[in-house]
Parts: structure tokens; sequence; C-alpha cells
């Protein structure tokens, strides 16, 4: 007799074999699709951050263009540290610049 004729229980022994077969291949396109959506779960939330650190981008990139108006900086300056625009007497020519790094006592 046969290893493909031997019965077991009633079964022929390649229908036991080929019934654990498809059982176990069953269950590898189960655990294949079950990883598989994780995976796109787990894509599909990145990308969900990836839009919301976008978003956060543009709005801090709009903050920084408001901060740094330099109407709203000139205000600032005048208020909190009394900064006033240079006056023309004060620019230095380049003529003038050696005697501002010379010191009095030199000259």
């Amino acid at each position: 007799m046969s290893l493909i004729n031997r019965r077991i229980r009633g079964f022929r022994l390649i229908d036991v074999v080929a019934f654990g077969l498809l059982v176990a291949l069953v269950m590898s396109v189960y655990l294949a699709k079950t990883m598989a959506s994780r995976e796109r779960a787990q894509i599909a939330r990145v990308e969900r951050q990836i839009v919301a650190e976008k978003s956060r981008i543009r709005l801090l990139e709009a903050e920084v263009a408001h901060l740094e108006q330099p109407s709203r900086l000139e205000h600032l300056s005048t208020t909190y540290l009394d900064m006033a625009p240079v006056a023309p007497k004060q620019e230095a020519t380049p003529d003038t610049l050696y005697h501002l790094a010379v010191p009095e006592a030199r000259r």
C-alpha cells in the first residue's frame, strides 16, 4: 500500500496533507492582509502628520513675516529701547573712518 492510498480515519493521507497545506496557506494570506492593513493605517497616520506639520510651518512662516515687519520693529525699538534713526551728523565717510579708529591720544 503506497503513501498516497494510505487512509487515516477514513481520509487518504494525501487529502489530509492537502488540507493542512490549504489551512497554512489561508492563515498566511490572512496574516499578510492583516499586516498590510496595519501598514496602510500607519502610512495614513504619517501622511496626516505631514499635512499637519506643513500647515504648522505655513502658520509659523506667517507669524515670522508679521514679527519681522520693519514698521513693527521700528515701533518696538523706539518705544522700549529709545532708539531713533541715525542722524546725518552721526554718519561716517570713508575719509573720517581713520579718525574714528585711532584713539584721541594718538592723534
